[in-house]
């Protein structure tokens, strides 16, 4: 499948280092917050806008949408000393992965509607744990319920949902399921 948008890296390296910082109290930050931050950034400006901000390919992992070429940026930036990770061990032995900015982000190469679109991002996950921004982006994106496991959820299914049926619709399917018989439309009767 080719790729929808081109990843702007330099994008991508300034928002990880701003989202590390402010996150950098947050006790629930680690490597799937800021997965679903990133995502929900991307997937978001590019509703309302029509492009994403960093054009991060995502693909579908177990725990959610994640940018296929994060790990290898990440380990870049730690490699040139601007980012840092910290292993963090929470209680069940799981082993959160920290991200620590270890200089300022240049905010300079986003507009403003860009850091404000973060900003909702990081407002709407304020305080979740891993489990639950996960569990919110299964929900939420319908793109990732459909993908094999590593595919790449394309932006446009963020226009796709599927919201919970209303007590109307509920009634109506009850009525249509009692006027067919069991094998659906068209079963063989009197077997």
């Amino acid at each position: 499948m080719p790729r929808e948008f081109a990843l702007d890296e330099e994008k991508a390296r300034e928002l990880i280092l701003y989202i590390s910082e402010r996150c950098a109290d947050a006790p629930t930050f680690g490597a799937t917050v800021l997965n679903k931050v990133l995502w929900a950034a991307d997937f978001l400006m590019y509703a309302q806008r029509g492009q994403p901000i960093t054009g991060f390919e995502y693909q579908k992992l177990p725990f959610g949408p994640a940018p296929r070429r994060l790990l290898p940026i990440r380990e870049r930036m730690r490699e040139e000393g601007i980012l840092g990770v910290q292993e963090i061990t929470l209680r069940g032995a799981k082993v959160q992965q920290r991200t620590v900015n270890l200089r300022r982000a240049n905010l300079g190469v986003f507009t403003a509607e860009e850091i404000a679109m973060v900003e909702r991002a990081l407002e709407w996950m304020s305080g979740m744990r891993a489990k639950q921004v996960s569990d919110l982006s299964h929900e939420l994106l319908l793109g990732w319920q459909a993908a094999a496991e590593g595919e790449t959820i394309p932006y446009a299914t963020v226009f796709a949902s599927n919201p919970p049926l209303s007590e109307e619709e509920k009634l109506r399917g009850r009525e249509m399921a009692g006027r067919f018989p069991a094998g659906g439309v068209g079963a063989k009767r009197g077997r």
